[in-house]
Parts: structure tokens; sequence; C-alpha cells
């Protein structure tokens, strides 16, 4: 995608999202002076006086939110707090796109704020991949202040327990449900609205800026972008178009100090390619299988190249039992069928939901045990209670959603990474996890090795209590690269990743 290309569509997310705040405020009959005001504080011509108008003028106009201070299967009042609630954005293709003005979409979120100093710490917007994998998933299973406890469930309601390594130690934290039709988000119109990355793109940039405006209070904390998995796709682009607000002064409020990255999707062919020799690399393929039919492209090759197609049968044979999201994990998942972690369980945890007796989770299945208790607790009438879900807006909650089609319509997000490090110089964290194979590091450091900026902190192990966690290195963007566990890290290698984390957003050395 070339710069004028990138410029565009983060032109279109403008039009759309302005489009939209002119809606809103035709619909609760604001006034020619206001509408004129909010134009003029949008302005290019806008100075930081004007933040406090901007900010105070539409502080309670997007969001409907609540405090939740009890959450069922925790015991007692939360030692945190959190917020949930949700916020309207546009969509160009909604049926009530141009009625009454009112946002099709409601993106349910989760808000918590820093156990440390909430009024100063960093502010970090924090989106799940799959894609349409719910923030339930980063909130109980990777970064958040609570675990579900998967090993202790017996067929009751879910108990959840306090975790230890939560990145909102030390950071304020916001989990969406983005795009729609993930979680708790809903379309008022329709049940099957058009998803595809650019239309996810869009409405997570409409729901980052309508955060901040609602929540004045955190627009001096320093801004961060982050995500894992498939949101390598999603977020560099939501990080150029905040960057472009900035430099024209679009939103002069914006705080953008850096993005970071997990586990990211980043270049389809790229990843796919890079599959072969990283099972080389960890000794699950021959060097005959490795080197000598495809000379290294795997996606896109000749299909006259009779033993190059029975190599590429020979390998997925020899990942038959391998546990993609890490390759050194069992991978026995009992009455369930070998699924790519994460990514095909609805359906059947559709039926479990239906059965009389409650499923237990089964020995070996990580994400499949995640995927089932989880929905057991979300889809409890008592938790949606809890956690103000809107009544009937979702007919069940699934981890994963993957029964509504999505379009796979940016295939490489390198141009973004690219942009951003040698154009601005914001900082950013890429972690790779060195036994996972859905996103491999080999490819994750052959995009960064493409940026084609200075190493200024050569390869070197780093420690947590004078143990190996990983390794690392520094470039002269500002961009620090890590390895170390599984896909996604935080599940596998959890004090770890809290450790990197928090060295990193305190601008320490890992």
């Amino acid at each position: 995608m070339s710069l004028m290309e990138r410029v565009n569509l983060c032109n279109s997310i403008y039009i759309l999202f302005e489009q939209s705040m002119v809606r809103y405020l035709n619909h609760v009959d604001f006034n020619v002076f206001y509408l004129s005001l909010l134009l003029l504080i949008q302005s290019k011509s806008v100075t930081s006086s004007n933040d406090t108008i901007s900010t105070g003028l539409l502080s309670s106009s997007f969001s409907s939110r609540s405090t939740v201070k009890y959450l069922p299967g925790f015991s007692g009042p939360l030692p945190f707090y959190l917020e949930t609630g949700y916020i309207g954005v546009s969509d160009e293709d909604s049926p009530t796109n141009n009625n009454d003005g009112a946002e099709d979409i409601e993106l349910f979120y989760y808000f918590v704020k820093s156990e440390r100093k909430p009024e100063e710490d960093p502010l970090l917007f924090w989106f799940t991949g799959g894609p349409r994998c719910s923030s339930l998933s980063g909130l109980f299973f990777e970064i958040g202040p609570l675990n579900m406890d998967i090993d202790g469930f017996d067929g009751g309601l879910p108990k959840l327990v306090v975790n230890n390594d939560s990145w909102t130690k030390v950071a304020n934290i916001i989990f969406p449900d983005a795009p729609v039709y993930t979680g708790f988000s809903y379309s008022k119109s329709s049940p099957n609205l058009y998803v595809g990355d650019k239309k996810s793109s869009q409405s997570i940039y409409e729901f980052i800026i309508k955060w901040l405006i609602g929540h004045p209070e955190f627009k001096s904390n320093p801004l961060y972008i982050g995500g894992d998995s498939y949101s390598g796709i999603i977020v560099p682009m939501v990080v150029q178009c905040l960057i472009n607000d900035i430099e024209t002064r679009k939103y002069p409020f914006l705080q953008l100090k850096g993005y970071l990255l997990g586990n990211p999707v980043t270049d389809k062919q790229l990843e796919t390619n890079a599959k072969v020799p990283y099972a080389y690399g960890m000794g699950l393929l021959s060097y005959e299988l490795y080197e000598e039919n495809c000379k290294g492209k795997y996606l896109n090759f000749n299909l006259d190249n009779v033993n190059c197609t029975k190599d590429r049968q020979k390998f997925q044979e020899c990942l038959e039992n391998i546990n993609l999201a890490h390759v050194s994990e069992e991978k026995y998942c009992g009455q369930f069928r070998p699924v790519d972690n994460r990514r095909s369980l609805s359906a059947v945890v559709g039926e479990v939901f239906t059965s009389p007796e409650p499923e237990l989770p089964t020995p070996g299945c990580r994400s499949e045990n995640q995927n089932l208790v989880s929905g057991y607790w979300a889809n409890d009438d008592r938790v949606q209670e809890a956690l103000h879900v809107k009544k009937e807006t979702v007919k069940k909650w699934i981890r994963c959603n993957f029964t509504v089609p999505y379009k796979v319509d940016i295939l490489s997000s390198v141009e973004y990474h690219q942009n951003i490090n040698t154009r601005f110089g914001y900082r950013s964290l890429i972690y790779s996890g060195d036994h996972d194979f859905l996103v491999p590091h080999v490819s994750t450091e052959a995009w960064i090795r493409s940026l084609n900026i200075s190493i200024i902190e050569d390869w070197r192990p780093w420690l947590l209590d004078d143990q190996f966690a990983g390794y690392t290195t520094t470039y002269s963007s500002g961009l620090t690269y890590a390895t170390g566990a599984g896909h996604t890290a935080p599940e596998y290698r959890p004090k770890e990743s809290y450790a990197m984390f928090e060295r990193w957003i305190s601008h320490a050395p890992l």
C-alpha cells in the first residue's frame, strides 16, 4: 500500500467520524452555535486551550458506562476499579446510517484503572486478536487483574482469582470488544454488517477518540495502543491515523507515545513462508523437506512443481499433532477435534451450552478449555447484569465469534511500521513467542530487518530473578524487540511478560 493510499484510508476514516459527530449533535438537538463551536474545535487551527472545551462539551455524548464493584465468581468486592460501558461508532453500510443520527454499532468495553497512580500512569488501549475474539481473553487469560480458574471448574459458576502479574499494576487499560459482533458488541440494525480489516480500523479509531473525549481526566496520561495476534494488522494502521491527527492538530489532546504488539500477525505471505524454516529450526522437519524442492516459497509456489506439492503434504503431516500455539506443549484434546488454537470452537461451544449437563474441561486443551469455561461465565444472567450488558443485544456470548464473515483486506501492515518507525520515532515494543508456530518469530524478525533501522543495543538475553527469560535487541527508532513463550506470551509466561511490560513502559531496559 502506497503512502497516498494510507493517507486516503485515514482520510476516509476521518470523514466518517466527523459525519458521525455531526449526526449525533443533530440528534440531541444541539443548536447552530454549539455545532459551529465543535467544528471550530476540530479544525486544524485549534489551540491546546480548546481541549477543555472540546472534552467538556462531549464528555457524556458517546458512552453509557457503569462502575462494577462486584463480579459473580469473585469472592468479595473487586480490589480494583472496573468500569464497563458502550461507545457508539458509525458504519457507512448500516441501514440506520442516515436516519436519526444515532450510531448503529455499540462497542462494549472493560476499563481497569491502574493500581498504582491512575491519574499519572500510562493509558493503554488493548485489542485482542482473532479477529473477533472478545477482550475478555485479555482481561482473564493474559494481562488483566483477574484470572479464570479453569482447572477448578466443577460445573457451577466459574471462579475468578486475582492475577498477581496484571499489567494494570502500572497502567490504566481499556479492553474493547472490537469489531462489531465481538463479545458483547452489537449492531442495532443488522446481524450481518460487512466486517473487515479496514472497517475494524475505522471503528477502533473512532472508539479511541470518543473514549478519550468522554474521559477528559485521562487526556494528559501517556497514551499507548496495543494488542496481540491478529491485532498486528489493525493496530499499526490506527496508530498511523492517530499520528496524523497529532501532526495536523486535529486532536491536539492526544498524548500518543507509542504502541506495543505481541505475537503480531503482520504479513500473511511472509508468515506462511517462515513456518517451514521455523519448523526446521525447532527440529520438526528433516533437512530434505526444508531445503530441496520448494526453495523457500510455500505459499505462492509453482503448481507444476510436483515435488514441492508432495513436500507440502508431508510438512502438514509432520505437524498434525503439534500444538501450534506452543510447539512444546501437549496437544491432546479428548473429545474435541484438534483445532488451530482459539480459532474454531464456536459451533462446539454452542452445542455445549444447550446440553443438560455442563461440559468439564479436558486436560491438555488450554485454548478450548478457556473458550468453554469463559462461555459459561459470560452467558450467565447474573454476570451480564453485573457487567451492565444491555438485555437481548447478544443472543449468545462466544469468546471468538467466527460465525460472522470477515474480509481480510489488509494483507500486510509492514508499511505502517515503516512509516511510524522511520518518520516519527514513536516508541514501540514488539515481542514474539519463540515457541509460537502460528506467528513464527522468524517472520517477525524478518519484517523488522526490512525497516532498515539501526541497532543500538545488540542481541542479548534478558533476565528475571537472575533466570533466563528471553532475548532482546533495541533499535534507533525506539523499537524494542523481545522473545519468549508461546502464542500469546502472557498466557504461557505471565510473570516474565509483566516484567517485560513494566520495564518497557517505565523506559527501563529489559
